[in-house]
């Protein structure tokens, strides 16, 4: 009895001194949780890259990802007003994190609609000076000297080169800067001799390159354009556009130049894959070509057997002549920012900063598979080759960049075929460039103008059937029917 007794009193005083020790202790803060509604292109790839990695430092935000994919997708194969489309979409979902590029986000800077960075930066001190300093001040150039979104990758070309090659023939190495002319110069320097299976070519692409292909990577150097889609004139006729036709055809006829036959590989295994890529299989000097490049040699070499590496070695190139510290093959497809007035802006930055970080930097660096990374020294190679030359030039972007999609789809695929059959007869040798180019340029002419005035008849029509009245199309009123206002660049 007396050790029942005693036993229910420890039980009684072991329960107070519990209470007692919960009554004391300071109550728990409630969790504080915030929504994020961020805008990408597709939700499973935006967790791949970024979401996931985010959410393990920052648990306690929960993100929504709204895809812009719904822009084209209800397109209906018809033809649509990006632009327009694009910002109605913005106003509808109202993200925290708007998506840009480099060819919209000057618009959305102008028009207010994204929140000013600079403030935020300066409050956490948050390092900007190793993030590609050409990034800052392009972004800085376009917001009208201050910041308004980071973008923690980019892409860029180089020039790749086979330095066991150049040693071999003893020929020197390509240099940063390059032209061109200087380039395919450079190429024809190396023997032609011997057959296709097994013969050495001074320049290529990665996937094989035609006359035109090679063209239109020059005229892309320099800005040129095929046409102005603000006056809705075919401009290929022009002293430019015959030099470039002319380097890309004399570079062809050198034989310096890989032209595969056919189109190229077809199908078959990762061995023969391989095997069809000649730069990767040591017999071509030099190639233009993206970080891509260096992860299909990496592959090459993880994959086949007898696979017998070589020196890589990179320059930065090729340049517009005009402006050799500049390159248009830089693009920055992943701007993110911060929408004016949103509710969860904290948040947002918090996003922007952590993707923009080095300690994602440093994640990503093991893979890249988004393109080069924007914050600088986190690494400096990619299998044993210097990325150094892919920060070496300014980003030199067109400021029409989506003024061609005003440009109906109809005239794109019937003025193909007219180049392609003009290009043949040149280099047949049956025309001159100036004859094919201005042959070129007239029938083109034909073709836009009809696809214009196509188009335009069919929006009337469209308008007048949406609004139960009928229209009138006449020829005079095509140049007020298109509405776009900017769009994709030529090349």
């Amino acid at each position: 009895m007396r050790r029942n007794w005693l036993h229910k009193g420890m039980l009684v005083i072991l329960a107070c001194m519990v209470f007692a020790g919960c009554a004391n202790r300071p109550a728990q803060e409630k969790v504080q949780t915030s929504s994020l509604k961020i805008m990408y292109w597709d939700e499973r790839y935006f967790f791949q890259e970024y979401g996931d990695l985010f959410a393990i430092g920052h648990p306690n935000v929960n993100i929504e990802v709204v895809s812009t994919n719904s822009i084209y997708n209800n397109s209906n194969g018809e033809q649509i007003d990006y632009e327009k489309a694009f910002s109605e979409f913005v106003e509808k979902e109202q993200p925290d994190v708007i998506l840009l590029d480099s060819s919209n986000y000057d618009k959305f800077v102008t028009d207010g609609k994204l929140m000013e960075l600079d403030t935020l930066i300066e409050r956490d001190k948050y390092d900007t000076e190793t993030i590609y300093p050409a990034l800052i001040e392009m972004l800085k150039d376009k917001g009208g000297g201050k910041l308004y979104g980071l973008s923690p990758n980019f892409n860029g070309s180089a020039i790749f080169y086979n330095a066991d090659l150049f040693a071999k023939y003893g020929i020197e190495v390509p240099h940063d800067g390059m032209t061109w002319q200087e380039l395919l110069d450079l190429a024809r320097r190396f023997p032609t001799e011997g057959d296709k299976d097994t013969r050495v070519y001074g320049f290529g692409a990665q996937y094989g390159m035609s006359m035109e292909n090679l063209a239109s990577s020059i005229a892309s150097a320099q800005g040129l354009q095929f046409l102005n889609p603000d006056t809705m004139k075919v401009t290929i006729n022009t002293d430019s556009w015959k030099q470039t036709y002319k380097l890309a055809m004399d570079a062809v006829d050198s034989k310096a130049v890989y032209i595969p036959e056919g189109n190229g590989f077809q199908g078959g295994t990762m061995e023969e894959y391989y095997k069809s890529q000649i730069f990767v299989m040591g017999r071509m000097a030099m190639a233009v070509e993206s970080l891509y490049m260096l992860q299909d040699l990496k592959q090459a070499q993880d994959s086949l057997k007898d696979y017998k590496p070589f020196q890589i070695g990179v320059a930065a190139g090729p340049v517009d002549p005009a402006d050799p510290l500049s390159s248009r093959n830089i693009n920055f497809n992943e701007i993110f920012a911060i929408r004016a007035n949103s509710p969860n802006a904290d948040a947002a930055w918090e996003f922007i900063k952590f993707i923009n970080g080095e300690e994602f930097a440093r994640v990503k660096s093991r893979t890249m598979n988004n393109g080069l990374l924007s914050r600088m020294g986190v690494v400096k190679e990619y299998n044993g080759v210097n990325l150094e030359p892919f920060y070496k030039l300014k980003p030199k972007l067109n400021n029409d960049n989506r003024s061609y999609e005003k440009v109906p789809n109809d005239f794109y695929m019937q003025y193909q075929p007219v180049l392609e059959r003009e290009l043949k007869l040149a280099q047949e040798k049956k025309k001159s460039i100036d004859e094919a180019l201005q042959t070129v340029q007239d029938e083109a002419q034909v073709l836009l103008d009809k696809a214009v005035k196509d188009e335009a008849a069919k929006k009337s029509s469209g308008e007048a059937a949406d609004t139960g009245t009928s229209g009138e199309s006449s020829d005079a009123g095509t140049g007020g029917v298109i509405v776009i206002e900017s769009g994709k660049s030529g090349e």
